[in-house]
């Protein structure tokens, strides 16, 4: 799980990730849908430095589940690279067999969804959560409209994803030390494992309430999706 955003755009003195959410902290509903997939049975959280006490004390109350919590970089792909490192012995060992890996500010990503990606992953390699990416628009090089048919991939077939993405354990520890050799970061996982790891990645359907928390209406939009479903997500 990682949690190394802020609260700026959100309007928050402190990482988003930490603000009350329906009687909890955002990034402690992930852990409570995640906990639900029997498959899932390691649990990483990486944090900032100045986040570690707010941290602690979360998991201290409201989630306690055996967490470990590390320290992340300065950037998305070396705070991935914190929690392999971690996992890297069960992963040799063959005690974990699967990675998943999620955005803390994703509190609706539902028992369903994380256990699709898991399973996913197991059977072809890496899976990932997407949803059609509407409205898009090819433009040219100076920023006008394209005036004839789409260059490259059509439009309605791109595909804007979600966390939790999820790719069998050792070759995604391979990924991330070819990328590491290349040095190269990758914009999230799979970019990563597309790159490095030659592994076959699936997209399984998203899910549009797995929003991620950004601004002040997004908290509340989730609030109101939880209640909607009386705090039990699928």
């Amino acid at each position: 799980m990682l949690a190394g955003g802020s609260g700026t755009r959100v309007g928050a003195g402190l990482n988003k990730v930490y603000l009350p959410l329906a009687g909890r902290r955002v990034v402690s509903w992930s852990f409570r849908w995640a906990s639900a997939v029997p498959e899932v049975g390691a649990y990483v959280l990486v944090v900032r430095p100045e986040d570690r006490e707010l941290a602690e004390e979360a998991l201290r109350r409201e989630v306690r589940l055996p967490v470990r919590l590390v320290v992340g970089g300065g950037t998305r792909h070396a705070s991935e690279q914190a929690a392999l490192d971690v996992l890297a012995p069960d992963v040799r060992s063959g005690a974990v067999e699967v990675v998943a890996i999620h955005d803390g500010a994703r509190p609706l990503a539902g028992p369903s969804l994380w256990g699709s990606v898991v399973r996913t992953a197991a059977d072809v390699g890496g899976g990932v959560p997407a949803l059609p990416a509407t409205g898009v628009l090819p433009v040219l090089d100076d920023g006008h409209p394209h005036p004839g048919p789409p260059p490259g991939p059509d439009p309605g077939a791109l595909l804007r994803v979600q966390t939790p993405q999820a790719f069998r354990a050792p070759e995604l520890l391979d990924a991330y030390a070819a990328a590491g050799r290349a040095g190269v970061e990758g914009t999230d996982t799979s970019s990563t494992v597309t790159r490095f790891g030659g592994l076959a990645v699936r997209a399984v359907p998203g899910s549009r309430e797995n929003l991620k928390v950004t601004y002040p209406h997004d908290l509340f939009l989730a609030e109101r999706l939880l209640a909607a479903h009386r705090y039990q997500l699928a």
